[in-house]
């Protein structure tokens, strides 16, 4: 299925900009000016909903770092405590932030039936692996040990995210299985949204979409150049969660892929992987759309009944 028109055009114009001199490949660009792009471009794909609440938290890391945080709520969440979604940022572990995916936390929590706590997991070079890895398990028991207080059930969780937002979260529901003395928290389901689950190998689908479709796989590189200390890293687990050695108990999965994105059989593997292990797993697909299609809800009409996907089947799970 080709790229959605709508879409397309949105890929003309940045390869326009490109070839006028007025962008560069993210992977061209020093860490800091891909972080300031990222998130110029970030306005352009939504506009935040003024109608969800937003407050901001701050979670100590192990190692006394103050990690900021937000908790977003719809204003139905009724008596008792909620249950909720923590989230996770994609962005390669280089880029992405708190206000590059705040327009997508607000949609998603504006379908209501969970509050969403998402954090600000530090970013490499300047703190490379395991350092995010550590941080959003922090996150998670932070949310055992806190939630009750921020009117929080840390016994209802789903863990999610995007890119390798997405990652970090299957890496806290393999964890909170196989290292529950390291992860306290025991999520009832895992979101992933074309996750990154193997950083060693290229499959086809980094070689038919390495350029012109918004992530290319010259990028992937350049992130993991950033994040890994050593190439060893990449190989560990908590990189690459398709190589860990046993999958089977975690938490059941929604893997969501887009059609034209060089992460899709990675994706695409790591879903069947589960279900070999015996794991309830959905896998859905947007043929007609690239990688970040859950951050384009200003941008794609389509995106909101996704978001609504989602959130339902995050819901009948909590």
């Amino acid at each position: 299925m080709p790229v959605l028109p709508e879409l397309e055009a949105f890929l003309e114009l940045a390869e326009f900009g490109r070839m006028t001199g007025k962008s560069r490949a993210m992977h061209e660009l020093t860490p800091e000016q891909a972080r300031i792009d990222f998130e110029a471009s970030s306005g352009f794909l939504d506009t935040p909903l003024e109608s969800v609440s937003c407050q901001s938290l701050t979670i100590t890391a192990r190692d006394g770092f103050s990690l900021p945080a937000r908790l977003y709520r719809d204003g139905q969440g009724g008596d008792g405590l909620q249950p909720v979604v923590l989230y996770f940022h994609g962005g390669g572990y280089v880029v992405g932030s708190l206000d590059s995916h705040d327009a997508l936390c607000r949609r998603l929590t504006a379908q209501g039936g969970f509050a969403l706590l998402t954090v600000d997991y530090r970013l490499a070079p300047q703190w490379r692996f395991p350092t995010p890895v550590q941080d959003a398990c922090d996150a998670g028991n932070w949310l055992v040990r806190e939630g009750a207080r921020h009117g929080l059930d840390a016994t209802r969780v789903a863990l999610a995210g995007d890119s390798v937002g997405a990652t970090l979260a299957t890496v806290l529901s393999i964890m909170a299985v196989r290292e529950p003395a390291e992860l306290t928290l025991n999520p009832r389901a895992q979101v992933l949204v074309y996750p990154v689950t193997d950083a060693t190998t290229q499959r086809a689908s980094h070689r038919d979409f390495a350029e012109g479709y918004l992530l290319e796989t010259p990028t992937l590189d350049w992130f993991y150049a950033h994040y890994s200390r050593t190439p060893a890293d990449l190989a560990d687990w908590r990189c690459s969660p398709l190589l860990a050695p046993d999958l089977s108990g975690i938490a059941p999965a929604l893997v969501y892929l887009a059609g034209h994105d060089p992460l899709h059989d990675e994706g695409l593997a790591y879903a069947e992987r589960l279900r070999e292990t015996g794991n309830e797993v959905t896998l859905l697909e947007q043929p007609g759309m690239t990688h970040d299609f859950m951050r384009m809800g200003g941008l794609l009409s389509e995106v909101e009944g996704i978001h609504a996907q989602v959130a339902e089947w995050v819901r009948a799970r909590l």
